[in-house]
């Protein structure tokens, strides 16, 4: 307790992806990638014998962190400490080891594993919050809702469609995750600045298959793209693009837990509130969404993390430099931590969302009247009116309504204000029929439909494998 401890890990995302950026996974990706390396160059006619593999494959996974740790020390080299490492537990094998290699190889291929899978990890929850998301506006499709332009009441909308607004930012999310994922490239096996010099030496010249052994290996691995050219790492722009996309998804995020926090505070709308659950420490009334509100804290932090990838990026020089090390330690492990974070508390948000219709209706009810003059003012026209004079008659009576309710606190009068005025000639039972919330809704209904059915079903058919998730939060 006397040391500090990263809260992503402690308190917000999940195993699987805590595991992604392990020392185990990283290293063991290390191992494996010194494994492929050497059956490829095996096969390609070096000097590597089935027992030098045989006895790598063995120790794959028996690393000896303590170890590593002394030869890091010792050559205040990483790669180099795990290489020896590596060669203790495998001595037969210890010449053969990264050879041709540069740091890169294990460091950069790693990377770009772990942001792939990542990825996939990030992918089945975004998933399933599309999933949710499409569930909730279907059911909620024909409940009308007031809709507010700059947070004023303005024409109104309807619970479902609403939630399309923020599904329509998670379709231009997953579009570019798909993207992303579809053109990620693998740094393969480049040598030191690029150049694979020093397999030209290895392989006598023969350039074909210095190709073969870039293009098998990195097959081997999953990527079926590789870069053509790179300098000692992979162009570090993929770093700036996979941290923007986090910060992306982390807007989605951010914009329907504002959104929810004022239909919260509306009593429109809440979050899950347990049984046991405090809401202040001195206020014991209280339901705070803090669901959301962490969703917000860790959104703006994912957020922020972009710029720093982006000045990575920027200010490499020529074939690399290291000082993008450090940083790439902490920012895109920490941006992918905060996002599976933020879309495990989203699921668990949509699994226990209340709505309160009773609550809704009365605060449609409270400006609905204002919403029907323009109506009035038609029926009026049509009945032989002046459309001038009428709407004098109707300004002043909106104008003494809405000083009641603002000044007094009084009931939204309007609509009787208007029917005991004995100057409109408007058929006074159609009135009372045409003030029913459905008829202020538009197309609402059928835009719901349309857009679940056209933009989101398709993409939660073609990731069927992927829904069904546990949402259980840590603390």
């Amino acid at each position: 307790m006397n040391s500090y401890k990263n809260p992503l890990e402690e308190r917000y995302s999940s195993e699987e992806m805590l595991f992604n950026f392990s020392h185990n996974n990283k290293f063991q990706n290390w191992r494996k990638l010194w494994i492929a390396l050497a059956e490829i160059e095996k096969d390609l006619g070096l000097d590597i014998t089935d027992e030098q593999i045989a006895e790598l494959k063995a120790n794959a996974e028996n690393i000896d962190y303590a170890k590593a740790a002394e030869y890091e020390k010792k050559f205040r080299h990483d790669v180099m400490a795990h290489v020896h490492a590596y060669g203790d537990v495998a001595p037969s094998a210890k010449g053969i080891i990264h050879l041709g290699a540069t740091s890169a190889f294990v460091g950069d291929n790693t990377d770009l594993i772990q942001i792939r899978d990542g990825l996939l990890i990030l992918k089945k929850k975004l998933v399933n919050v599309m999933k949710n998301l499409s569930d909730f506006a279907i059911q909620y499709k024909d409940l009308p809702t007031l809709g507010f332009t700059h947070f004023q009441p303005a024409q109104l909308t309807t619970v479902g469609k609403r939630a399309t607004l923020w599904l329509q930012s998670l379709v231009l999310d997953i579009e570019e995750l798909d993207f992303f994922l579809e053109t990620l490239r693998f740094r393969g096996v480049k040598g030191t600045t690029g150049t694979a010099a020093s397999f030209l030496e290895l392989f006598n010249g023969d350039y074909s298959k210095v190709k073969h052994l870039d293009k098998e290996l990195s097959k081997r691995f999953g990527f079926e793209k590789v870069f053509g050219v790179s300098g000692q790492t992979y162009d570090r722009k993929i770093d700036a693009k996979v941290v923007a996309l986090l910060g992306n998804i982390a807007q989605s995020a951010h914009k329907f837990t504002n959104d929810l926090r004022l239909l919260q505070n509306l009593k429109e709308i809440e979050e899950p509130f347990e049984k046991n659950q405090i809401g202040s420490s001195a206020m014991a009334y209280k339901r705070n969404p803090m669901r959301s509100e962490r969703i917000g804290a860790l959104a703006k932090y994912v957020m922020s993390l972009t710029t720093s990838s982006a000045m990575v990026a920027s200010t490499q020089w020529f074939e690399r430099t290291l000082d993008d090390s450090a940083n790439k330690r902490l920012t895109i492990p920490q941006a992918f931590l905060a996002v599976d974070a933020i879309l495990l508390i989203w699921n668990n948000i949509l699994n226990g969302i209340v709505v309160y219709p009773n609550r809704i209706n009365k605060h449609i009810m409270e400006e609905l009247p204002f919403m029907a003059t323009e109506y009035i003012i038609m029926e009026e026209v049509k009945a032989g009116g002046d459309r001038q004079e009428i709407h004098e008659v109707i300004r002043v009576h909106s104008m003494e309504a809405s000083k009641k309710v603002k000044e007094e606190g009084k009931e939204n009068d309007l609509i009787e204000r208007i029917l005991n005025d004995d100057s409109l000639k408007l058929d006074k039972s159609k009135l009372k029929e045409v003030l029913d919330p459905k008829n202020f809704i538009g197309f609402a209904p059928i835009q719901t439909e349309e857009f679940i059915a056209n933009e989101v079903q398709p993409i939660i058919d073609a990731n069927q494998e992927l829904i069904g998730l546990e949402a259980d939060l840590k603390v």
